[in-house]
């Protein structure tokens, strides 16, 4: 599959392709050879001028200040980046610019998903040569209906065998409308080169299942949100993509290190902490409301792009409300 994509005109040369796979033995890597992700990662914003284009110093502004947290690495153009509302090059100028100013140690997970499957392996292929360490990709969605198990299983497996670095599922029924059965994500476990998920619906259930049912591959989990990190990484998942930890970094990443120390009854008190903000940052106030939040703790949220757009006065208000009952205000 690899060799046909790059002989029918895929945008990565065999140059690149070899560059990623040498970068990516030098990752951290689990006990099967396969890259490592456990730990918390930011889907972090992308931060817009009052024009809307990218304000590339305000990225690296966040970055300095979140590489000093300790956080795995950084989800880049995930649902909270507005990936739908970017053109392809501002995706991969996004990741070339991340892996710049990222800490050393730190992976970079790029959202590499398109419609169409033959958009996604380019788009895959030409972030892996932007610096990616490993790709991201949701379940299309346009045409629903027909996005069966056996389909989603096609669509992963092909982007899976063209890509040079390893691929994470993604779903996140919430936008897409499509949540992915374990019985396909078992099935797509046992590929070489897909290493995980990203689960964003919060059926505890469900992934506990995941983990279970793919315990033979060193498949790893990843919680979706921080509202259910603590019971995700109790049925064994291996870290979360947080929308709050855009915000809330110290606090997030504190949550996961007391799960992986035991230290149960600490973690639960902080968990419940973190449910109200965590669900005004996503379900209530969407990336609108995660962005002015950043502006309190010292980061740049800055504007959505249109057709987003930023919370009316009484919305921030109870946004506010919600971080100071809790206590982080």
């Amino acid at each position: 599959m690899l060799t046909m994509w790059l002989k029918t005109g895929s945008l990565i040369n065999r140059r690149a392709l070899s560059g990623a796979k040498a970068a990516l033995s030098s990752r951290a890597m689990s006990s099967s050879g396969k890259l490592d992700l456990t730990g918390v990662y930011p889907p972090i914003p992308t931060p817009f001028k009052q024009d809307e284009s990218i304000d590339w110093e305000a990225l690296r502004s966040n970055l300095t200040l979140w590489n000093e947290h300790d956080l795995r690495g950084y989800l880049v153009q995930g649902s909270n980046g507005e990936y739908c509302y970017l053109t392809l090059q501002e995706r991969v100028d996004m990741i070339r610019v991340v892996k710049e100013s990222a800490g050393k140690k730190m992976l970079v997970l790029a959202g590499s998903g398109c419609e169409s499957t033959r958009q996604t392996i380019d788009l895959t292929c030409q972030m892996a040569e932007a610096g990616a360490d490993a790709a991201v990709v949701i379940t299309p969605c346009y045409f629903k209906g027909k996005m069966t198990g056996e389909v989603l299983e096609k669509h992963y497996t092909a982007v899976a065998d063209a890509s040079p670095i390893p691929v994470v599922l993604y779903s996140v029924p919430a936008n897409t409308t499509l949540d992915m059965d374990p019985g396909t994500v078992a099935n797509l476990a046992s590929h070489p080169n897909i290493v995980g998920i990203k689960d964003s619906g919060g059926d505890i259930t469900k992934i506990g299942k995941m983990v279970a049912d793919t315990a033979g591959e060193d498949f790893q989990v990843l919680a979706g949100s921080a509202s259910f990190l603590l019971p995700s990484l109790a049925v064994g998942a291996v870290g979360g993509i947080c929308a709050l930890a855009n915000v809330l970094p110290a606090e997030v990443a504190r949550l996961q290190a007391l799960c992986m120390d035991n230290k149960w009854d600490e973690a639960k008190l902080l968990q419940h902490k973190l449910i109200g903000p965590n669900g005004a940052v996503t379900k209530q106030f969407g990336v609108p409301g995660l962005k002015e939040s950043m502006e309190w703790f010292g980061f740049h949220g800055g504007p959505t792009r249109m057709p987003l757009v930023p919370l009316k006065q009484n919305e921030s208000v109870q946004l506010k409300k919600i971080f100071t009952s809790h206590g982080f205000l």
